[in-house]
């Protein structure tokens, strides 16, 4: 018997009267807005406008839970599609099975999506959410917990997850917690981008190619710890293909686009800088407005001045008129 380990819960749902309370789901929801509210902070850090990041990932989501439950069934068809199984069961996203790999894919796919609708850079957006994703990841993992899914191999360590429940072929006893391990590796991953970001001030994409790539990194050895059932090429996990792969694609964009496009965007939302050009052009014009009746009264502050000048003229042509008129009389 073990004396320390990490527990698994008795059950995944709670029921509030007749609605089912899923912990997958919950975990996936939360750091939807997780990701959200980080995104929009650092968005409007870089002068775009509150509530931009929402608006796309509108169109993100219900295209990253597709594609990622694509992924799943399409690596796995097995589950749905062989003797004895029930394809309607490849719907029933809350029992778990969402691959991160589609999920980026098709998400990237809405965004794009959304951010042309917007006139937005998708790099750029990408970009200021990058953080918020790989947090959102270490919050989903847990609702592999719920689920009592995604474990390693059996171990006696002192922080092995317990597995209790016998269906689907698990064998109950005590394995690598895999969801933890990647969980905490997606935080640190959050927290590097972040740091990069500040340091380097990474733009065009360059934010968002090294959360992949750092990701990829420990998604290649928490997969190789994974004993769940997995299409092999060559001795190895089908995923752990995936992740040399996109690695390598990352860091093809990243060193390519640093050469390209150097430094950051200096606008990534261009309703925001036509909207402060409009304000800079309102304000002027209310000092234009301002400086005309100024300009208008000199001449009324004038006008005194002007008439006293006619009337001094007009005394000094009498004044002359009246010696003409005495010097003709006397000479006459």
């Amino acid at each position: 018997m073990e004396l320390a380990y990490i527990p698994s819960p008795s059950r995944g749902v709670y029921h509030l009267g007749p609605i089912p309370l899923r912990g997958y789901a919950f975990c996936i929801i939360i750091g939807v807005f997780v990701a959200v509210w980080l995104g929009n902070k650092r968005w409007v850090a870089r002068g775009g406008k509150v509530g931009t990041v929402a608006d796309i990932a509108v169109w993100a989501v219900p295209f990253g839970l597709v594609g990622g439950r694509l992924y799943h069934v399409i690596t796995d068809y097995e589950l749905y599609f062989s003797e004895g199984r029930d394809w309607v069961d490849a719907f029933k996203v809350w029992q778990g099975g969402l691959g991160i790999w589609g999920a980026i894919a098709l998400g990237a796919v809405g965004a794009w999506i959304g951010c042309r609708r917007r006139g937005i850079p998708l790099p750029a957006w990408a970009d200021a959410l990058a953080p918020g994703i790989a947090f959102a990841q270490a919050i989903g993992r847990w609702g592999n917990w719920f689920n009592q899914e995604l474990y390693g191999r059996e171990t006696h360590l002192p922080w092995a997850l317990h597995i209790t429940s016998s269906t689907d072929g698990r064998v109950p006893g005590y394995y690598h917690p895999t969801f933890l391990y990647e969980s905490l590796w997606c935080i640190g991953v959050g927290f590097l981008v972040i740091w990069a970001d500040r340091r380097f001030k990474l733009g065009h994409g360059r934010a968002f190619a090294l959360y992949v790539a750092a990701y990829c990194v420990g998604r290649g050895w928490i997969e190789y710890m994974r004993v769940d059932d997995a299409h092999h090429i060559l001795g190895l996990r089908l995923n752990d293909w995936t992740a040399m792969i996109v690695f390598l694609l990352a860091v093809l964009y990243f060193v390519i686009s640093a050469k390209k496009r150097p430094g950051r965007e200096e606008v990534v939302e261009p309703d925001t800088e036509a909207n402060a050009d409009a304000d800079a052009d309102a304000s002027g014009g209310e000092t234009d407005g301002d400086s005309e009746p100024a300009d208008k009264e000199e001449p009324e502050s004038d006008a005194p001045e002007a008439k006293e000048d006619a009337d001094g003229t007009e005394e000094a042509e009498e004044v002359d008129l009246k010696k003409d008129e005495a010097e003709s009389a006397k000479k006459g």
